[in-house]
């Protein structure tokens, strides 16, 4: 435990991301914005398109005003679309409720702790897949531990290490993802460890394509699979997960971006 609060603050007073512009904001709203664009999806990649959707959409009140497909198009190319919308079902209630602990859609355990932490500075214990990488480098474990067994590590190692909470955070992310780029890759000792799949051809990717075109205007499945050059089959299989998370809906023969 004290090599790794060492070696943690060494390097995030070294080489802190504090050029990243989510590390700018005390703005629990912009600070759930970054949260869930970073779930699944490198930090590089998330920077433009964090900065480009608070333009268009700088308050909870103006992401709830916005239809949902002006919001599904901000979201374009970051994938998990449905991430999108779960992000303007809460502000619809961050706007009208504000802040009150009600549970937001999309917002798991994790989220809710790190908006906390990283908006108000507050204690909590949370674990990312980071977080995960830097204690697994720390400790001297053959077999995999579930985040039940970090928790308590990681809530020991906020109380020692004197930070502030979103400091403390900040480093281990920061850290992690440096052990990461460094060929450091330990996440498989976590009980918890699954390979993401192939986007190339996926089901996912299909989903995407879909969505991109319901975009531009409505559309009949023979449509769709024409334009997409797939299978009428597949592309419907696709279609009814679209309607079932609630991203279009199928008025007539016509599918289209839901309201």
């Amino acid at each position: 435990m004290q090599k790794l609060l060492r070696d943690l603050r060494a390097f995030y007073k070294k080489e802190g991301r504090s050029h990243l512009p989510w590390r700018a904001t005390r703005d629990p709203y912009r600070i759930l914005v970054s949260e869930v664009m970073l779930q699944q999806t490198q930090v590089a990649r998330v920077i433009p398109y964090y900065k480009n959707f608070l333009k268009k959409f700088p308050t909870a009140k103006a992401l709830a005003k916005g239809p949902l497909s002006e919001v599904l198009q901000a979201w374009q190319g970051l994938g998990y679309n449905r991430r999108g919308r779960y992000l303007y079902e809460a502000g619809k209630i961050l706007a009208q409720e504000g802040w009150n602990g009600r549970k937001l859609p999309g917002v798991g355990p994790y989220t809710a702790a790190a908006v906390l932490a990283f908006a108000h500075n507050k204690p909590t214990v949370f674990i990312e897949t980071n977080i995960r990488t830097v204690f697994f480098y720390h400790l001297d474990t053959k077999e995999p531990m579930s985040d039940a067994e970090l928790l308590p590590l990681v809530e020991e190692a906020l109380k020692k290490s004197k930070m502030e909470p979103r400091d403390f955070y900040a480093a281990l992310m920061d850290y992690g993802s440096d052990l990461k780029a460094k060929g450091v890759k330990l996440n498989a000792k976590s009980k918890h460890y699954a390979k993401q799949s192939k986007f190339k051809g996926s089901a996912r990717e299909l989903r995407g394509a879909i969505l991109r075109e319901l975009l531009k205007n409505p559309a009949t499945l023979a449509v769709l699979a024409k334009n997409l050059s797939r299978k009428a089959e597949e592309v419907a299989r696709e279609l009814s997960r679209l309607v079932k998370d609630g991203l279009i809906i199928e008025a007539g023969k016509k599918f289209r971006i839901a309201a």
